[in-house]
Parts: C-alpha cells; structure tokens; sequence
C-alpha cells in the first residue's frame, strides 16, 4: 500500500526490529505513542516501521505550527488520507471558529467515514508543535473516535500530558520512549561507521554509547568528527554531555570545517523556514540551487525534504539555531535583507501570504502594510481574518496607528476571527477620531455588530442607530475598500441586522423584527453569509412573536442559503437552528426542538456569541425544565428578554408547584411576566385582582404581535371561567384559537393549562383539528407531570410516601425505617415540597390524584 507522505530514509539508519515489532503489537489498539526528545530517532523507526508493513495504507503527516490553522490542517488531513485510501470519501470540512476546532460533528463524521477505508495507519509526526492548542485535544477526541480498522501513531519530543491513562488500560498502549530508542552498542557502532565511512571499532562505539546515552543525534554527530579524525579514541575522550556536542561538534567541528561560502549561505538560508533551489539563488548569493541543496543532501548536513512539496527542503532544527545564532553574532544587518530578498522572490511566485510574513519578520513595516491592504475579498473569510489579524498586530501600533486603514482591517479581522475585547476597544477609539466619515461609517457598522458578543445590547442598539443615521446622512462617503468587507451596501446590511439583534435582546421584538425585515433588501443577495445571519435573526424574532410559519419559512431559507455557499458547521446559521427550536416549543412539541437546539449551542458556542447563548439557554429549560445540569453555558449577565423570560419561567414552575413566584415590581406592560403575574393570581382564586391587573395591562397596550394577543385572550378566558362566566369564556378562548391555528401556536394555551380543557369541547376550533392536539397535549401534562415527579423523588421519598394515608406517627414511621424523627421530618419536608402542598391531609390528596400509590392498598388508614 502506498505511503504519504512519501519518507526518505538516512543512509546510516539501523533497522530496529525489536521495535517496530512493538509497532505490529499496537495495531490491536486506536493508539501507539512514540515520544522522546529531538535527535532520538522517532522518525527513522515509524518511517522504517511503515516501510516494512506494505500491507497497510499509511497517511503520513509532518506536523508544523501552520497546522494550528484548523481549516488548512483539516483539509490537509482529508488530502493526506484520500491519498493513501481511494474508498476514504472526505467529510465537508468544518466551520473555522474563534476557539480554533476541527469540532465534534466533523470528528464523528470523519471516524463513520474511515470506517470504509480500508486498513490505515495515520502518523502524526512532531506533534508537539500543536502542544496546549484545541487542535490536539481534537485529535485526541479522534483517536476515541477511530473504527477497528483505523490506527493512529502519535509521535512527539515532549509528553502532551493528554491523560494516556485510560487507553493504557483500556486497550494495553503501546508506548516508545528514549530509552527505548536509545542505541545500544551494537547499534552505535553500526551508525558510526556508516556516517564516518570506516569501521569503528567495539571500544569506540561502547565510549560514544556511553557518552551519549545512546542520544542517536548524538552519536550522528560525533560521527562527523570521526569522519574526519586521526584518532577515533582522542575524539571520544573529549566528549562530555550532549549539550557540548551540539554546540562543540555543530560550531566547531562542522561549520567551521565548512568553506566559507557554503558556511555564509548556510547562515542566510537558515533564516528562512523552507527552501528552494530558487529561494536558494535569490537570498544566498548562489548559482546553481540545485546542485547547492543536492550536495548538502549528500554530505548530510542535516538537509530535511518537506513532505508532499517535492523541491523542498528545511534544515535540521538544532543546526538551524547554531546558523541563526551565528549569523545574528558575525552579520547582524544581514538577516532583514535576507528576509526582504525572499520576500521579493515569494511575491513574484505569486505567494503573497509568504512574502508578508517574510517582510514582518524583516520589519518592512510599510511594504508589508501596502500588500495586505491590498488583498481583495477571499472565499474563505474567516481564515483570511485570523491570518491578517496576525499579521497586523505584528506591526508595531506607533507604525500601525498612522495608517487608519490598517488600523480599521486589524478590527474588523480581530471581530471576524472571535478577538471580541481587542476588537470593540480598536473601534470604539476609532469612532471618537477624526476619521474621514466613509471610514467612520465603517467602525461603526462594525462595532454595532459586537452586539452578538456582549451582554450590554443597549450600548449596541445606540451604535447601530449611530451607524445607520450616518449611511443615510452620508450616501457618497465613499468607504475605503478593505478586503471587500467595507462596501455601502454591506454596512448597511450589518448595521441593520446589529440594530435588530439589538432590539431583540432588549425586548424590543416587533421593532426588532421591522429592522430585520428591512435588513433583507435586493442587496443583500451579493452577502450570502450576511444574509443567513439576517435570515435566522429575523426567523428568531418571529418565533418569539408566534409567526411561526414566516419563522420556519426563514429559517429554512437561512440553511438553503447555507448549504448553496458550502458553510457546513459555520456559526452563521446558529440563529437559524434556534429559530426552529423555539418555532417547536411555541407549537407544544418541544422535545423535537432537542436536535435543533444543540446543533444552535455548538454553533454559537464556537465564536462566542453571548447573547444566542443565553436565549439558547432559555430554550434548554424549556424543553429540558428538570435538568439540573444546563449543558447551555453563557457568560455575563443575561440581556433583558432573557431575564424577562426566566423570570416567567420561574414563575411558572411555582404556580404549579401550588405557590407563587417572588416578582420584583409588578408588570406595567404585557410580557411573559405579565402573563404569569395574572395567571397566579387566577390559580390562587383571587380572580378580582386579576381582573384589576389584566385590565391596566390592557390599558397599557398589548403588543400587536399574534403570540400576545393569544395569550391575553387565553388568560382572560380561564379568568372568565373562574369567575363563573363561561359564554364570555367560551369567547375569548375562540378568538385565541382562531388567531392560534394557522400557525399551530399551542403554548399560550399549554401555559394557562388543564383549566381549558373543559371549554375546548365548547368551540368551534376547540372540536376541530388544532384544538384537539391542544387538548391531548393539555392531558398530557398531568400525566407527564407524575413521571417527572416520580423520577424526582428519591427511593426513600417514595417508600415514605406509602406510611402517609397510615396511622402511624412520625415516630412509628421513624421506627419501622430505623430512621431519627428529626430525617424522617427532612424527607417529609423535601416530599411536601415537591407536591406543592403544605399538609400530610394535602399530600394524601395530591399523590392520590397523581397516582403516587392506591390508598385501597393500606388497611391502617386515618
């Protein structure tokens, strides 16, 4: 089977058989583990091992700080195994987020789809590189991911402290450390000979393994200077530590020993990470590249291919520092000239993204800044944004604040790629300069649209007014074109939708959903990302209102939109799958909104987006209310439509727990607290009081949106029903329905509950379709209640429970359970509580009716 990407193997490399049996032995298990210190041979033994297996397919994958670009490493991943596995069909690649992760659904999918890719070993070389970053605790997650037929071979300098301890159990990991791969004698003379090119005798190769701790570059090295030594011996008496070899045999013995033309361009090319013959020619003053890098390749002095870039080559690590730290001693202006050289040979190959990063790292502050200012749109936006928000904040700020522009791109990038706080104080001080008003406009369209990320949407809501009264004031400004993200009709687009979100969290939902609406004009269709945001935005909004079916319709048009720009897994249609979350707990069918809320959460949760957090939150509690642990983690203080709402809540869960809810101060216009403020008082019988309080609340103005009107003619209803006026019930409870039905909107309904279910039979919309599913979910509720209820109480709450229709007293129940008065009084306390009753007589009643036990069963009853 084929090998990628394809190793070369040293000349002077030793076969190990004993250990690449230990490799064989690992195939039984997801994982081996191959780690020691640079120099010790790691990569020789997996390279010798794979090479010796032609029956497995083996994707090989050098691993370099680049990788800890999740969407390049993802994609390199998916090539490097389709290479190796013509049945592996790769998964969509996942959404590039703020926390930098290959994330759980692209992982599982990625495992289901090896499955089908016949026996593969997948090595990760020099995985330290990725060290204390999400990428390699994805990679991690992945190897529990992997299918019996799938192996992965982790190979690292230091230990990645990922809690090896559960697969050393679970499936006898396989580990290879130094000592291991240290050589022995025979190994070491084996290795000596081949590099010093004569035979070394038994003696020397004992010294050097003494010497060396059998270190393989170690030994490589003081091969060199046998190679060309007099006395083997003289040279092993003199050895000392392996850190006096690398600077002694790398400074002393080989570069010096060089000519000083192959010693000076050794120096310059060093700078660089990779090279080419071309890089070669260009920055080290050397005509013939090619032939320069086959004779380093040669004489092995540490020339290291690039895997998958045939061309391509690196130096050896610890030979690179020695050439770097010399060359920074002896020539120290020469290393930015190097740097700007390279660049200028990149951007003539067309590598604009190399020939940036050469001319930061030479400090060319001015070229670098016109080359990424000069960068127009990208497909790919978000790794773009990170990638220049690297770049930018490279440049020193007393170079960079005098270029407004970059200042402007290195907000608006830190915004696209989740740098929330960097990003709001750069626009904020932006707002407040002198700026020209085209680039004024731009910050503050985009500070408005940290709405997402902040608890505080009043200061956002001012801004995004700020930034629209200042597009409409100003249609010529002409804002600066800064990589296709500043355009008129964009900013517009985003302010739009930033005053809406606004709106929205403030509870504000029938402005915020005009906003939003107007969000959506005919320019909006040259933003397809854009749009999926107003999309979903506008589909939330309409939820909360009870426009169900406009909410589904757009929603569904948010993920159309999706799927048509390939953004699988982007954050942007996190608002799009709440919508159809909530558009299920609106219409009583909450448990199928599970799978909608969680994909919203993972979307949400990837860039940090505060504000759909907490309203996701406020959705896990109504469709999981008994989960004492909320998977839905937001920070800061909830937005005002969210407290709103859990206030409700709250309220809700004590009215029909037989109590009432605390309410700071009473409602002074129709909301969910509101709603559940007169609802308490119709449940606690105290109807003229409600009648009072729904009658200013009326006065006060009930929002037009249909979700209000339903739920105070619902609520007026059951009023009505209390008071004993049930043709004025029957009223109100039919023109509820009727504005209910098209949208199939139950839970005004649910939320009044089992009251109503005498009057449904009464009207005419109560008999027909939708008034029958609001009565069997109405029953529901009962029933339902008495399951949570059972799961609620613990097993000793329940056998209490039994003793209460009894005669026994506390202290008879005490003794039978061998239990104190005082735990028995505690249990009764807490099963009082959970009936939502105050009395052993009220209890007796409620678990009665609940079906907690059948008082026909106890014989001693009271």
């Amino acid at each position: 089977m084929p090998v990628v990407e394809p190793r070369r193997m040293p000349p002077h490399a030793v076969d190990r058989p004993a250990l690449r049996r230990q490799l064989d032995a690992a195939l039984v298990s997801p994982l081996a583990l191959v780690v020691a210190p640079a120099g010790a041979g790691k990569t020789v033994l997996v390279t010798q091992w794979a090479q010796s297996r032609p029956d497995l397919a083996v994707a090989w994958f050098d691993l370099t700080a680049a990788d800890r670009a999740v969407g390049a490493f993802a994609r390199r991943l998916c090539a490097g195994i389709a290479a190796v596995a013509p049945r592996f069909s790769p998964p969509e690649p996942p959404a590039v987020t703020a926390r930098a992760r290959l994330g759980e659904p692209f992982l599982v999918d990625l495992a289901e789809r090896l499955a089908d890719a016949g026996d593969l070993v997948l090595v990760f070389d020099d995985l330290d590189h990725l060290s204390k970053t999400a990428v390699l605790t994805d990679l991690w997650r992945l190897v529990d991911l992997l299918p019996p037929n799938a192996h992965a071979i982790f190979s690292s300098r230091v230990d990645l402290n990922l809690g090896w301890s559960r697969h050393r159990l679970e499936h006898d990991l396989v580990e290879i450390r130094q000592r291991e791969l240290a050589f022995d004698d025979e190994t070491t003379g084996k290795v000596l000979s081949a590099i010093a090119g004569r035979h070394i005798g038994p003696a020397t190769a004992a010294a050097v393994t003494a010497q060396t701790e059998g270190w393989a570059a170690g030994v490589q090295l003081t091969a060199l200077r046998l190679r060309f030594a007099d006395d083997p011996g003289r040279v092993v008496e003199e050895l000392t530590d392996t850190d006096q070899l690398v600077m002694n045999y790398l400074s002393v013995e080989v570069l010096d020993g060089l000519r000083p033309e192959r010693r000076g361009a050794l120096m310059r090319l060093a700078v660089l990470d990779e090279v080419s013959a071309g890089v070669v020619e260009a920055v080290a003053d050397v005509a013939g590249g090619d032939d320069f890098l086959t004779a380093l390749e040669r004489d092995s002095l540490f020339l290291v291919r690039v895997p998958g870039r045939p061309g391509w080559f690196r130096l050896h690590r610890l030979f690179r520092d020695l050439l770097i730290y010399r060359l920074r001693a002896t020539e120290p202006a020469v290393e930015e000239g190097v740097l700007e050289a390279a660049a200028d040979w990149f951007l003539a190959a067309g590598d604009t993204d190399t020939a940036v990063d050469y001319l930061l790292r030479g400090r060319r502050w001015t070229r670098a800044m016109d080359l990424i200012l000069g960068l127009g749109p990208d497909p790919s936006e978000e790794v773009r944004a990170a990638k220049i928000a690297h770049w930018l904040s490279m440049v020193p700020p007393e170079v960079r604040v005098a270029r407004p522009d970059a200042v402007l791109l290195l907000a608006i990038a830190n915004t696209m790629s989740g740098h929330t706080r960097s990003a709001v104080d750069t626009l904020q001080r932006l707002a407040d300069r002198r700026l020209t008003v085209g680039r004024r406009q731009i910050a503050l369209a985009y500070l408005a649209a940290e709405v997402q990320f902040s608890p505080h949407p009043e200061l956002f809501a001012g801004i995004a007014d700020e930034a629209l009264a200042l597009l409409a004031a100003h249609p010529d400004a002409g804002p600066p074109d800064l990589m296709g993200l500043t355009s008129r009709p964009l900013l517009q687009l985003i302010s739009q939708v930033s005053a809406g979100r606004a709106l929205l969290m403030l509870g504000r939902i029938d402005d915020a959903r005009a906003h939003l609406a107007a969000a959506l004009s005919p320019a909006a269709l040259a933003y397809p990302r854009h749009r999926v945001h107003a999309l979903g935005s506008l589909a939330v909004a309409e939820a909360l209102s009870g426009l169900l079916t406009s909410a589904s319709e757009h929603a569904n048009e948010a993920l159309a939109v999706e799927r048509d720009i390939g953004a699988h897994g982007h954050p942007a249609p996190a608002d799009a799958h709440l919508a159809r979350a909530l558009v299920c707990i609106q219409r009583g069918e909450a448990g199928a909104g599970a799978a909608s809320l969680a994909v919203a959460v993972a979307a949400a949760a990837s860039n940090n987006r505060t504000q759909l957090l907490w309203l996701a939150h406020v959705a896990s509690r109504l469709i999981h209310p008994l989960d004492l642990a909320d998977d839905v983690e937001a920070l800061g203080p909830p937005p005002p439509l969210v407290r709103q709402a859990l206030l409700s809540i709250s309220l809700r869960e004590a009215r029909l727990e037989g109590g009432r809810g605390a309410l700071p101060a009473p409602a002074t216009e129709w909301s969910a607290v509101a709603f559940e403020e007169v609802a308490g008082l119709v449940g606690a019988g105290r109807t003229a009081q409600a009648r009072e309080r729904l009658a200013q609340l009326r006065a006060a103005g009930v929002q037009p949106n249909p979700i209000a009107l339903i739920e105070a003619d619902a609520l007026t209803a059951w009023l009505c029903l209390a008071e004993g006026h049930r043709v004025a019930a029957r009223e109100h409870l039919e023109a509820a329905l009727q504005r209910a039905q098209d949208d199939r909107l139950a839970r005004p309904f649910l939320r009044v509950g089992p009251p109503l279910l005498d009057l449904l039979d009464e009207v005419p919309t109560g008999r027909a379709e939708f008034g029958r599913v609001i009565a069997e979910r109405l029953r529901s509720q009962g029933s339902a209640r008495s399951e949570r209820l059972v799961d609620e109480l613990t097993p000793r709450e329940r056998e209490l429970i039994g003793y209460l229709p009894t005669r026994y007293t506390i202290a008879d129940i005490a003794e039978r359970c061998f239990l104190s008065t005082n735990t028995i009084k505690t249990h009764l306390a807490h099963i009082y509580r959970k009936l939502g009753v105050a009395s052993r007589d009220a209890a007796i009643e409620r678990a009665t009716e609940l079906g907690l036990f059948d008082s026909a069963e106890h014989h001693d009853v009271i």
